[in-house]
């Protein structure tokens, strides 16, 4: 009898959007990012540069910071959800008025080439390919990302999106203070 050997694998392009505008805006990217480098059921693959941007909406509030990062993991797109809901508990959020300040969000961008539609959770996300914000730092770690619903390359998503507003580099990945064994974008 020959012994059998079973490798699980971690599943890759699973794309991820932070934001914040609420406190030390970078600090809250940082911790969040921690929290996923924390856990054993991830790997944080790489993240982008941090970008500044208006908010969405029509509450006034501060600009935010945004970035993507690019994981690895195990668990399955509803497990993730509850993961990330839970780094933004432990962060503070709470969720009051929509599109409004926050301490942190943490939004599934992507699933692999998976779709997903249920009532807790939308992959891709539902409104990935109108948001500049998403968009800019997705090309920055995943210059050949695929919309898998749409059909669309990420210069065609970028060149075709609605959202003309500024995303300016607040700060290059590099040069984010983070400890961790991980890639930057």
């Amino acid at each position: 009898m020959t012994d059998v050997q079973i490798t699980v694998q971690f599943m890759s392009g699973i794309y991820l959007g932070l934001g914040t505008n609420l406190g030390d805006r970078e600090k809250n990217l940082i911790q969040a990012i921690e929290y996923f480098l924390a856990s054993p059921l991830m790997n944080v693959c790489r993240w982008s540069s941090v970008y500044q941007t208006e908010p969405l909406g029509n509450v006034q509030q501060a600009d935010f910071l945004n970035m993507n990062l690019e994981i690895e993991t195990r668990l399955s797109p509803i497990e993730l959800l509850a993961q990330a809901r839970s780094i933004e508990n432990q962060l503070g959020r709470k969720r009051s008025i929509r599109w409004g300040p926050r301490i942190i969000d943490v939004d599934i961008l992507s699933y692999y080439d998976r779709c997903v539609k249920n009532s807790a959770l939308i992959i891709p996300h539902q409104h990935l390919h109108l948001r500049r914000f998403v968009l800019v730092p997705l090309k920055e770690i995943a210059d050949q990302y695929f919309h898998p619903k749409l059909n669309k390359t990420i210069d065609q998503l970028l060149t075709e999106c609605p959202d003309k507003r500024q995303v300016i580099v607040y700060k290059k990945a590099a040069k984010l203070k983070i400890r961790s064994r991980c890639n930057v974008g």
